[in-house]
């Protein structure tokens, strides 16, 4: 269900981006906090930052607060000379922050056009450039910027605290809206919130529908109940507004942080707003489309760069999702459905079951040595096999250099022959067409006039191997076999792995060999 209103929504939020009146496409920073030179674009209305601690998260926040003008805002609210304030002291004997040239640039949608917008630090002031001209007008938009994980630090707490002692004090009750989103999210049926304000500082209280008590205030509130109603209250009635979160899962159950990210989803769509947020959970990630989910990583010559959107399983083992399991890493679909048919022959043997095994793919052999750098720098290269294709045996030192500039080893193999695995699999077919028409429910002679009537039509097809192999196991699976044609190979790579003496005995004995070893390791 939750995946199906996941889906929906973001279906929806892809068709009305288009619609949006304000927008930021893209943002560079150049010189700030670490961060060298880093360019980043925004593809969908709800974006989520991602990567280890100390890759520019935070910092990335808080430069995009620094892209409009805020109508409600002071006039240094939302300025970098706020936002990443330096230390300085004339007392030499004392440390300061050295200022650098420092650049932020920002395009994007503004008022249904498109503009850019820059400041600029050398070693003294900021400047900014308006819609890059001289003399232009400020860009104007809500702002709303909050870091989930300090909503009860201390002087927060106290100034609220001190005004309570006020015998003045504004009571507002909480709309309707603001209680729809909380419902959604939280698993609790308020009565009522309202809210005690002075001089800008407030508190919310509560009464609850199972609470006999009377109502209790935030400070009596668990820190997933108040971050989501603290949430609510300042987002729900913003209209085109950015908003931007900082560890939005804090405090959060994943059941919660799944449900806030649809809510937050649902909430952009009607009412335009664009959000990013920043976080290290996986079910945060999860909850957006990977064309909403930027990943950062630190390089080793101190800068931060944007990375592809990991797969699934690489994405898993960074998060701590796939502890005390093997992970198996392969190029594509037809090759995943080949190493699950291998596993229904190893499981009973090895004594595994398919849980203790992840095989994630769609990923291309050129890919393969970014992947290895990237979990080298985690150090879960011992949990992950690399299984390339066949054909992919010109990757191996370049993939196997990946894992030594960083000083560690791989487990890598390859599937079975020097074709592409599409090949191989019509071969095992073509030579055991006997055997594979009673496995697929086919007479002997019907499977072989298929086969015959298959490679005269694609013998003389004008294209690369490796596509005329796809076309061809794909005819046979839709119209001969009438089977999907990962099922189909799941069926061929299971056979083959029993049969003795076969095709695919040697990769077998290297995999058992090779989830064996793993086996050591992690005990």
């Amino acid at each position: 269900m939750l995946d199906g209103n996941l889906n929906q929504v973001w279906d929806q939020l892809r068709s009305k981006k288009s619609q949006f009146d304000y927008f930021i496409e893209e943002m560079r920073i150049q010189g700030l906090r670490g961060i060298r030179d880093l360019n980043m674009r925004f593809a969908y209305p709800v974006t989520v930052l991602s990567g280890p601690n100390a890759c520019g998260k935070s910092t990335i926040l808080f430069a995009l607060a620094c892209a409009y003008k805020v109508p409600s805002g002071g006039v240094r609210d939302f300025v970098p000379s706020a936002m990443f304030p330096d230390f300085r002291t004339k007392n030499t004997e004392y440390p300061s922050d050295k200022r650098t040239h420092v650049s932020l640039e920002f395009y994007y949608v503004y008022e249904g056009k498109r503009y850019r917008m820059a400041w600029s630090r050398g070693k003294k002031n900021w400047n900014r450039s308006y819609l890059g001209t001289k003399g232009g007008k400020p860009p104007e938009r809500m702002i709303y910027l909050r870091t989930m994980a300090n909503l009860s630090n201390p002087s927060e707490v106290r100034s609220v605290l001190q005004f309570g002692r006020r015998k003045e004090l504004v009571m507002e009750e909480i709309t309707a809206d603001l209680l729809t989103f909380a419902h959604r999210i939280l698993p609790l049926h308020y009565r009522r919130l309202f809210c005690m304000t002075h001089k800008g500082k407030n508190l919310l209280f509560a009464e609850r529908d199972d609470v006999d008590e009377a109502a209790y205030s935030e400070f009596h509130m668990s820190a997933g109940e108040r971050a989501v109603l603290r949430l609510s209250k300042d987002i729900s009635k913003q209209k085109e507004a950015l908003i931007l979160i900082d560890e939005v899962e804090a405090g959060l159950h994943p059941f919660t942080q799944q449900q806030l990210m649809l809510e937050l989803q649902r909430l952009a769509l009607r009412n335009n707003l664009q959000i990013v947020v920043a976080t290290h959970s996986p079910v945060i990630l999860d909850a957006v489309p990977l064309e909403g989910r930027i990943f950062l990583e630190r390089t080793s010559d101190n800068n931060v760069v944007v990375q592809p959107p990991y797969r699934d399983i690489i994405q898993k083992a960074f998060y701590g999702c796939t502890v005390n399991k093997l992970s198996i890493l392969c190029e594509d679909d037809v090759a995943e459905a080949l190493l699950r048919g291998v596993m229904d022959v190893i499981n009973p043997r090895l004594n595994l079951t398919q849980s203790d095994i992840e095989i994630g793919r769609d990923t291309g052999k050129d890919e393969f040595p970014q992947h290895v750098r990237a979990l080298a720098k985690f150090r879960k290269l011992d949990s992950f096999i690399f299984v390339l294709d066949g054909d992919a045996h010109d990757k191996e030192a370049e993939v196997r250099q990946a894992a030594s500039d960083n000083r560690q080893s791989i487990t890598l193999l390859f599937l079975p022959g020097e074709e592409p695995p599409e090949s191989w699999v019509w071969n095992q077919i073509w030579n055991h067409y006997s055997e594979y028409a009673e496995a697929f429910g086919l007479l002997p002679d019907v499977l072989g006039r298929s086969l015959n009537d298959i490679k005269r039509t694609y013998d003389g097809a004008a294209d690369k191997p490796r596509n005329i192999a796809k076309g061809r196991l794909t005819t046979l699976a839709d119209n001969a076999v009438g089977r999907e044609i990962r099922e189909m190979c799941r069926e061929v790579a299971r056979k083959e792995a029993e049969r003795q003496g076969g095709a695919m005995d040697d990769f077998v004995e290297e995999l058992k060999d090779a989830i064996q070893a793993w086996r050591s390791r992690s005990k």
